[in-house]
């Protein structure tokens, strides 16, 4: 029988939505899951991400995610002076991008708007599920544009100033386009990076262009209903030569889990996956994964319960009561793989 969106439900309090980071990346709460106590119950230790390097060891890879968060959102004016926005979501070629348009009803095709001198947005097709097809119109690289026009899209439930918005990127993201963060790897600091090294393990690079449907609630209803959008991937070959080889392959983030797993579900090391990871789902690459705290009925909490199981549930609430921060700025678990 076919599991529905209510199973992964919770009850996530306001007051555990962190809408800020940490003071800094490792001072991050980490629950650590140690599996099943005598009892019954879950066996965890409280720690934070300073102690991250202690858990990975000689002949382990350590898998981050490098895309880089780009500045999608443009808050723009009509002619009219109403305002307007456009939120870019992924490149089509030849300076045209799907993306999120609001008002869409008063934005037909062929509006023009100036965002800057010298650049501009031009509203063309609608596409399915609600997106429109845009033009970036710029004297310049659409990159030098983005930079000083746009914003990085913050996730809906932040809503209030974040003062350091340079904490919505990871220490080692390279390549742009992603429109969101992959937010465990927001914990990692250059000191716990050459750690991990010097204990032994790799620490290896994929990109996962993380787009707004990572985050999409289910469809109410089956699983079987829910359509999974395609995210472009790419795993470099010495990165897939090295976790054939690994002693233990840890994901930082469930993007990397998504990278890895699609290269070898599809056995290409470059594409677009839909790859939707459920239970009953037979890893192949990925042993231990740190992640954030997600959102009540998530795919990403389906993943969460096809690498553990149900006990999910007891150690987000456990975190909830214990006080942990929640979501994209929030504190992180670290799972090894139910076998």
């Amino acid at each position: 029988m076919s599991e529905s969106a209510s199973d992964f439900d919770y009850v996530l309090p306001p007051e555990n939505i962190a809408q800020h980071p940490a003071k800094d990346r490792a001072s991050s709460r980490l629950l650590v899951d140690r599996g099943v106590d005598v009892n019954g119950g879950p066996a965890v230790d409280h720690r934070t991400m300073a102690d991250l390097p202690e858990l990975v060891g000689e002949g382990d890879v350590v898998v981050v995610n490098d895309t880089k968060v780009i500045p999608a959102r443009l808050r723009l004016r009509r002619a009219t002076g109403g305002k307007a926005e456009v939120l870019l979501l992924e490149p089509q070629g030849d300076g045209r991008w799907q993306a999120l348009v609001r008002p869409s009803r008063k934005l037909p095709p062929g509006t023009r708007i100036d965002v800057a001198p010298g650049f501009a947005v031009v509203i063309e097709d609608q596409l399915e599920g609600g997106r429109r097809l845009v033009k970036l119109d710029t004297d310049g690289s659409i990159e030098s544009a983005l930079e000083a026009s746009g914003e990085l899209p913050l996730p809906p439930y932040i809503t209030e100033t974040v003062r350091d918005i340079a904490r919505y990127q990871t220490v080692y993201a390279t390549h742009p386009g992603s429109v969101a963060a992959p937010t465990a790897g927001l914990h990692l600091t250059e000191s716990a990076i050459a750690t991990m090294q010097g204990r032994g393990a790799q620490v290896l690079r994929v990109q996962l262009a993380v787009g707004l449907d990572t985050f999409r609630p289910l469809n109410d209803g089956l699983l079987d209903d829910h359509e999974m959008h395609t995210e472009s991937y790419r795993v470099p070959p010495e990165t897939w030569q090295a976790v054939q080889e690994a002693n233990r392959v840890v994901a930082v983030g469930t993007t990397v889990v998504r990278a890895l797993e699609s290269a070898a579900a599809r056995n290409e090391l470059e594409g677009r996956s839909d790859l939707f990871i459920r239970p009953p789902y037979e890893f192949a690459v990925v042993d231990a994964l740190l992640t954030n705290f997600h959102l009540p009925k998530s795919t990403l909490l389906v993943m969460i319960e096809a690498f553990i199981g149900p006990r999910w549930r007891e150690l987000y609430q456990l975190a909830i009561d214990d006080g942990y921060r929640m979501l994209s700025f929030g504190d992180g678990m670290f799972l090894n793989r139910n076998r």
